[in-house]
Protein backbone atom coordinates (compact mmCIF):
# COMPACT_ATOMS: atom_id res chain seq x y z
CA UNK A 1 0.00 0.00 0.00
CA UNK A 2 1.44 3.23 -0.95
CA UNK A 3 1.90 6.11 1.71
CA UNK A 4 -0.90 8.20 0.07
CA UNK A 5 -3.76 5.56 0.75
CA UNK A 6 -4.80 8.09 3.33
CA UNK A 7 -6.95 11.14 2.80
CA UNK A 8 -6.95 13.91 5.63
CA UNK A 9 -9.49 16.27 5.78
CA UNK A 10 -9.92 19.34 7.65
CA UNK A 11 -13.20 19.28 10.18
CA UNK A 12 -16.32 20.69 8.16
CA UNK A 13 -17.10 23.58 9.61
CA UNK A 14 -14.26 23.54 12.05
CA UNK A 15 -14.56 27.29 12.55
CA UNK A 16 -17.80 27.19 13.91
CA UNK A 17 -17.77 24.89 16.11
CA UNK A 18 -17.12 25.97 20.26
CA UNK A 19 -12.92 25.55 21.18
CA UNK A 20 -11.96 22.96 23.15
CA UNK A 21 -10.37 23.90 26.57
CA UNK A 22 -7.37 21.82 27.10
CA UNK A 23 -7.53 21.53 31.03
CA UNK A 24 -4.93 18.49 31.16
CA UNK A 25 -1.50 18.14 32.59
CA UNK A 26 -0.04 16.31 29.88
CA UNK A 27 0.08 15.94 26.05
CA UNK A 28 -1.65 12.80 26.10
CA UNK A 29 -4.19 14.49 28.29
CA UNK A 30 -4.49 17.38 25.63
CA UNK A 31 -4.56 15.51 22.71
CA UNK A 32 -7.35 12.88 24.10
CA UNK A 33 -9.50 15.97 25.64
CA UNK A 34 -9.43 17.66 21.78
CA UNK A 35 -9.64 14.51 19.80
CA UNK A 36 -13.21 13.73 21.86
CA UNK A 37 -14.45 16.95 21.85
CA UNK A 38 -14.05 17.70 18.02
CA UNK A 39 -15.02 13.99 17.25
CA UNK A 40 -18.10 14.21 18.90
CA UNK A 41 -19.30 16.39 15.51
CA UNK A 42 -17.96 13.95 13.14
CA UNK A 43 -18.53 10.36 12.34
CA UNK A 44 -15.41 7.90 12.06
CA UNK A 45 -11.81 8.62 12.71
CA UNK A 46 -10.80 11.85 13.81
CA UNK A 47 -7.37 12.96 15.16
CA UNK A 48 -6.19 15.93 17.46
CA UNK A 49 -2.56 16.44 18.91
CA UNK A 50 -0.90 18.71 20.97
CA UNK A 51 2.90 19.38 21.00
CA UNK A 52 5.20 21.51 23.24
CA UNK A 53 8.90 21.45 24.43
CA UNK A 54 10.15 20.10 27.59
CA UNK A 55 13.07 21.32 29.84
CA UNK A 56 15.10 18.43 32.06
CA UNK A 57 16.12 20.98 34.45
CA UNK A 58 12.51 22.93 34.55
CA UNK A 59 11.09 19.97 35.57
CA UNK A 60 9.34 19.31 32.15
CA UNK A 61 8.48 23.25 31.68
CA UNK A 62 7.04 24.73 29.49
CA UNK A 63 5.51 21.35 28.89
CA UNK A 64 1.86 21.85 28.01
CA UNK A 65 1.60 25.74 28.43
CA UNK A 66 4.49 25.88 26.03
CA UNK A 67 2.57 28.25 23.43
CA UNK A 68 1.47 30.50 26.80
CA UNK A 69 4.32 29.95 28.98
CA UNK A 70 4.73 33.67 29.65
CA UNK A 71 0.77 34.40 29.54
CA UNK A 72 -2.03 33.47 27.69
CA UNK A 73 -1.35 36.33 24.30
CA UNK A 74 2.56 35.41 24.81
CA UNK A 75 4.42 36.06 21.99
CA UNK A 76 7.26 33.75 20.84
CA UNK A 77 9.88 36.23 21.82
CA UNK A 78 8.62 36.82 25.18
CA UNK A 79 8.10 32.45 26.04
CA UNK A 80 11.78 32.51 24.75
CA UNK A 81 12.58 35.23 27.31
CA UNK A 82 10.92 33.81 30.31
CA UNK A 83 12.41 30.29 29.41
CA UNK A 84 16.12 31.89 29.27
CA UNK A 85 15.27 33.84 32.28
CA UNK A 86 14.00 30.96 34.27
CA UNK A 87 17.09 28.51 32.86
CA UNK A 88 19.66 31.13 34.18
CA UNK A 89 23.12 29.93 34.23
CA UNK A 90 21.76 26.06 34.53
CA UNK A 91 24.42 23.50 32.89
CA UNK A 92 21.64 20.84 32.48
CA UNK A 93 20.07 22.64 29.00
CA UNK A 94 18.44 19.10 28.09
CA UNK A 95 15.54 19.18 25.96
CA UNK A 96 12.89 17.90 23.63
CA UNK A 97 10.06 18.80 21.65
CA UNK A 98 6.81 16.28 22.21
CA UNK A 99 4.04 16.09 19.82
CA UNK A 100 1.20 13.47 20.99
CA UNK A 101 -1.91 12.80 18.45
CA UNK A 102 -4.94 11.12 19.94
CA UNK A 103 -6.87 9.11 17.22
CA UNK A 104 -10.56 8.77 18.29
CA UNK A 105 -13.80 6.82 16.27
CA UNK A 106 -17.26 7.39 16.79
CA UNK A 107 -16.00 9.60 20.16
CA UNK A 108 -14.36 6.63 21.32
CA UNK A 109 -10.29 6.98 22.01
CA UNK A 110 -8.62 4.39 19.91
CA UNK A 111 -4.89 5.36 20.57
CA UNK A 112 -2.51 8.03 21.07
CA UNK A 113 1.27 8.44 19.12
CA UNK A 114 4.25 10.12 20.90
CA UNK A 115 6.79 11.64 19.04
CA UNK A 116 9.94 13.29 20.59
CA UNK A 117 13.69 15.07 19.27
CA UNK A 118 16.11 15.66 21.67
CA UNK A 119 18.13 18.52 22.00
CA UNK A 120 19.14 21.07 23.64
CA UNK A 121 18.58 24.93 24.65
CA UNK A 122 20.68 27.50 23.83
CA UNK A 123 22.07 30.30 25.74
CA UNK A 124 20.82 33.38 22.92
CA UNK A 125 18.33 32.89 20.04
CA UNK A 126 19.76 31.82 16.62
CA UNK A 127 18.15 31.92 13.19
CA UNK A 128 15.13 32.53 11.55
CA UNK A 129 13.29 30.19 10.26
CA UNK A 130 10.65 27.82 12.35
CA UNK A 131 8.41 29.01 14.94
CA UNK A 132 8.04 29.04 18.65
CA UNK A 133 11.43 27.80 20.59
CA UNK A 134 12.89 26.70 17.17
CA UNK A 135 15.72 29.54 17.43
CA UNK A 136 16.30 28.09 21.10
CA UNK A 137 16.52 24.54 20.05
CA UNK A 138 20.06 23.33 19.51
CA UNK A 139 19.63 19.98 17.88
CA UNK A 140 23.31 17.99 17.55
CA UNK A 141 23.22 16.36 14.58
CA UNK A 142 22.70 19.04 12.41
CA UNK A 143 25.00 21.12 14.47
CA UNK A 144 22.65 24.06 15.19
CA UNK A 145 19.35 25.65 15.72
CA UNK A 146 15.96 24.51 14.69
CA UNK A 147 15.81 28.21 13.70
CA UNK A 148 18.80 27.75 11.20
CA UNK A 149 17.59 25.18 8.99
CA UNK A 150 14.83 25.34 6.21
CA UNK A 151 11.19 23.76 7.49
CA UNK A 152 12.05 20.80 5.13
CA UNK A 153 15.43 19.75 6.86
CA UNK A 154 13.30 19.90 9.92
CA UNK A 155 10.55 17.96 8.88
CA UNK A 156 12.94 15.43 8.33
CA UNK A 157 13.39 14.42 12.36
CA UNK A 158 10.65 16.83 13.84
CA UNK A 159 8.23 15.33 16.66
CA UNK A 160 5.14 15.50 14.60
CA UNK A 161 6.66 14.13 11.68
CA UNK A 162 7.46 11.16 13.93
CA UNK A 163 4.26 10.92 15.50
CA UNK A 164 2.96 11.34 12.33
CA UNK A 165 4.64 8.19 11.11
CA UNK A 166 3.45 5.87 13.64
CA UNK A 167 -0.61 7.16 13.36
CA UNK A 168 0.61 6.22 9.54
CA UNK A 169 2.04 3.22 10.13
CA UNK A 170 -1.41 2.29 12.41
CA UNK A 171 -3.51 2.66 10.20
CA UNK A 172 -2.40 1.08 7.68
CA UNK A 173 -1.71 -1.90 10.26
CA UNK A 174 -5.43 -1.73 10.81
CA UNK A 175 -6.99 -1.94 7.06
Amino acid sequence: MSRDAFTIEPLPRLQDLPPCEETGSTFEENAIQKALHFGAYSPGLVFAEDSGLEVDSLRGEPGVYSARYAGPNATDEENNRLLLSRLGDSTDRSARFVCVIALVQDAALVQTFRGSVEGEILSAPRGEHGFGYDPLFYFPPFGCSFGEIPREKKQTVSHRGAALEQLRAFLQQSR
